[in-house]
């Protein structure tokens, strides 16, 4: 592993390093060749003055192509003519690898460039999204370690459904019927009875034909689950998370906010404390901006888009009709006991959330009302049988909230390698 990164330089002014990269952009002006290298931690020009090197270096520093891997050896000197007022004077370069003919260029299209984008990650953008999502993830963590919550391990493989069963994606296993989870929620919620409150981080699949930009087939799911925990025990710690994560960005994210043009202060200063609104609100402010949208109809991407236009911070929608919601959420009358957050200005919909049905007859009711078979949750039922506590929880889309924060057109920006009805290559 090397012990040098760009990073590194401006504490290295007036020494002779070596280091290694690739080539980020060159241009030439007769005998000075300008060589922009880049590794994980920025760019720094490399100056090759024809005068100071052997032919050999000058004529390597003119053939290298753009992402050619090097190695160079120079003076680490201060020049604010730079980026980052940083320049190496080269005294040695060798290319490791050539590069002849990369093919991303400035007009390639959004398409071809998800065609390779095995390559695209080489890109600024790619790099500041990917680290903006490890940013999330890591606030998340830190949010659940504060407040006692134990992070456990739910199956990929399962035998049930989760959440609807026409988004599921089935395979052969070992001769029986299984899927892809759509939601770690079902294992969660066993877990509770013996860590009370706990929370997963883990891929889930939706076979949902849907194209818009905020839709995945895969996507990370950050999942909790709390005993002892009524609807609005749940929202409060939702809103205690996304404002953690906020807080945790906007404090040690500040570089990568604002390469995507962002304010870390808002998300610094955000509270936990979002507005609430009711289902039967939300169809009045949709009606009034002449939506056509009728009451018992659930939110699809453009009428969130529209719902969220006119707000600053996060805010939660409650008590959606019971029927356009899952089987497990308990219900008061015709409503069930849930709320989504969703972020504003056009994003939507970043958690859905809800309290559990906890009693045993009510959940088999519904259950069978699905049309699925009792045996093949019995396990599930078993939570109720034995010892059955109010408990609740959510889901977050990682994805979704990084988008949101970064302010990113399209949500498969957030992904190495995103997976949608159309792509699976690479």
């Amino acid at each position: 592993m090397k012990d040098l990164y760009i990073k590194d330089l401006p504490g290295k002014i007036g020494e002779d390093v070596d280091l290694y990269g690739w080539v980020y952009r060159k241009r030439r002006h007769g005998k000075l060749v300008f060589v922009v290298l880049r590794d994980s931690t920025g760019i720094v020009q490399v100056s090759v003055k024809k005068q100071d090197v052997s032919e050999d270096v000058f004529e390597a520093a003119k053939m290298c192509e753009i992402e050619s891997s090097v190695f160079v050896k120079g003076l680490v000197r201060e020049d604010e003519r730079s980026p980052g007022g940083i320049e190496l004077s080269c005294k040695e370069l060798k290319v490791i690898s050539p590069s002849h003919d990369f093919p991303i260029q400035e007009d390639t299209g959004a398409e071809a460039l998800l065609d390779i984008r095995h390559l695209t990650l080489r890109s600024t953008d790619a790099k500041m999204a990917m680290r903006m999502k490890m940013g999330v993830i890591q606030g998340a963590r830190e949010y659940f370690a504060k407040e006692g919550f134990t992070e456990v391990y739910a199956p990929i493989f399962v035998g049930v459904a989760g959440e609807g069963g026409g988004t599921l994606f089935s395979l052969d296993y070992f001769g029986q019927k299984a899927y892809l989870s759509q939601t770690a929620q079902l294992h969660l919620e066993a877990a509770i009875f013996q860590f009370e409150n706990v929370y997963s981080l883990a891929p889930s699949f939706r076979a949902e034909k849907s194209r818009t930009r905020r839709h995945l087939t895969e996507f990370y799911h950050l999942e909790a689950e709390m005993a002892w925990c009524d609807e609005a025990c749940n929202e409060k710690v939702e809103e205690g998370l996304v404002s953690h994560i906020c807080n945790y960005v906007g404090d040690r994210y500040q570089e990568e906010l604002k390469y995507f043009g962002q304010d870390p202060s808002y998300f610094r200063d955000m509270k936990p404390k979002f507005e609430r609104i009711s289902y039967d609100e939300a169809i009045s402010i949709l009606q009034g901006k002449n939506v056509d949208i009728e009451f018992g109809c659930d939110f699809g991407y453009e009428e969130e888009k529209v719902l969220t236009e006119d707000f600053e911070y996060p805010f939660f929608v409650k008590n959606y009709p019971k029927d356009i919601k899952a089987f497990y959420m308990k219900q008061e009358g015709d409503r069930a006991v849930c709320a989504d957050l969703l972020a504003p200005g056009g994003y939507g919909e970043i958690i859905g959330g809800s309290q559990r049905e906890d009693n045993l007859d009510l959940l088999v009711e519904r259950i069978l009302a699905e049309g699925e078979s009792l045996d093949s949750y019995e396990w599930y039922l078993d939570l109720r049988r034995y010892g059955s506590v109010p408990h609740s929880g959510f889901g977050l889309g990682i994805e979704r909230l990084v988008r949101w924060i970064s302010k990113l057109e399209h949500i498969r920006e957030c992904c190495l390698f995103p997976r949608t009805p159309a792509r699976i290559y690479p």
